[in-house]
């Protein structure tokens, strides 16, 4: 074979056509092949607490919060998704969050089986501070339950379809209390001197969220609508009662300013043993439990605004106020309020929440624990909680 130039030119030509066509098929291969992404964090939280002495006496405390993994896996349009978080044991102990597989069908449709997020207005928060809005207190905010989720894009609509058989459960037994030890809050059990009491379970609950988004990039709005219906299974009677709730949200973007409102509604018609209150229910987390009112309406408004900066190592800082009122149904029943004011701080992978929370019959910002959320106390004053909270996200 002769080496002539026109030789030449058609032979580097092939190999290069070669090679393109082999890296092609690596990048295939390497797009096939499964994909594993893990992370975490590692938090710790400094509080002062207007109605703890012995606390303001100290000047406050400051301990461990949460050491918590992530694993979320790809593979062929399979996923999974998981967090694991360990509390201390007075916060509950270790827990998982969520944890679901799913699919793509394809950009726009996705289904996802196991503890998954419930569909429930503003996703992913309804907040903006560390303590979250008063809706995460009675289960209404970043509640994860077991079931399955189908989600769908068209156009600026994102919907949310979903049926969960029931909360977390950890104690398969026939006629077992709700496990305490859990992220979100669920209807459960109390104790009552040394029984239990107001042994209800989640049950069968269907939910749907439609949400339209107007706009994109420096300037968004969405409205949406979400609404659940389930049941309410009671341990002593065995029998089932309902409940529902159903809520209207709007988020707005505009720049560096944010705004989150959201008006909800919900009901729950529990069947209790004779001498229980049909008013109340009882709710569980973080290994605890307290009373709620069985029917309220909750009003929520989120403001934020985002200041980029360069004072190395900070990079952002986001002052924000969210507030919340209860309006129970009840009128011999005390409404709660609640407000937090306080700025995030972005340092790289570290995020500082710095919050001044107030809260009147607010079980986490007040003295009234077990009854703040159901009947409360008419000599219930606001009571206030400075807290920190200083987070390592890897």
């Amino acid at each position: 074979m002769r080496f002539t130039s026109k030789n030449i030119k058609k032979t580097i030509g092939a190999a290069i056509m070669l090679a393109f066509c082999n890296l092609t098929l690596i990048a295939q291969e390497e797009k096939s092949s499964p994909e594993l992404e893990l992370g975490g964090a590692l938090r710790f939280n400094y509080n002062y607490s207007s109605w703890k002495e012995g606390q303001k006496d100290r000047g406050g405390d400051f301990g461990f919060d949460v050491f918590r993994l992530n694993a979320k896996a790809k593979y062929k349009g399979l996923k999974l998704n998981a967090e694991y978080r360990f509390y201390s044991s007075g916060f509950g102990g270790a827990m998982l969050k969520q944890g679901w597989v799913g699919y793509d069908f394809n950009e726009n449709n996705n289904l996802q089986l196991g503890l998954t997020q419930v569909p429930f207005g503003l996703s992913p928060y309804n907040s903006n501070s560390w303590f979250f809005s008063l809706n995460y207190y009675i289960g209404l905010e970043d509640d994860h339950d077991m079931g399955i989720k189908y989600t769908t894009k068209s156009g600026n609509w994102d919907i949310n379809l979903a049926f969960f058989k029931n909360a977390e459960e950890m104690r398969f037994g026939s006629s077992t209390d709700a496990d305490p030890n859990r992220y979100s809050y669920d209807i459960g059990s109390i104790a009552d001197n040394e029984n239990m009491a107001y042994r209800n379970k989640e049950v069968n609950q269907i939910n749907a969220r439609f949400a339209y988004n107007i706009g994109e990039g420096a300037f968004s709005q969405q409205i949406g609508f979400s609404g659940e219906y389930g049941g309410l299974y009671n341990l002593d009677t065995k029998k089932s009662g309902d409940r529902y709730a159903v809520s209207g949200h709007y988020r707005l973007n505009a720049n560096k300013f944010g705004l989150k409102a959201a008006a909800t509604y919900y009901k729950m018609n529990p069947e209790h043993p004779e001498g229980q209150d049909d008013r109340l229910v009882a709710m569980v987390a973080y290994g605890a439990a307290y009373m709620v009112a069985a029917e309220a309406a909750t009003y929520t408004l989120g403001v934020s605004y985002s200041v980029p900066v360069d004072w190395n190592p900070i990079s952002n800082v986001t002052f924000y106020n969210d507030f919340g009122y209860m309006d129970k149904a009840e009128k011999d029943f005390e409404d709660t309020l609640m407000n937090v004011t306080g700025v995030m701080v972005t340092s790289g992978s570290i995020y500082t929440y710095v919050d001044y929370a107030m809260g009147k019959n607010q079980p986490w910002l007040g003295p009234e624990w077990t009854h703040g959320l159901g009947a409360g106390n008419p000599d219930a004053e606001w009571e206030a909680r400075f807290n920190i909270n200083i987070g390592y996200y890897f």
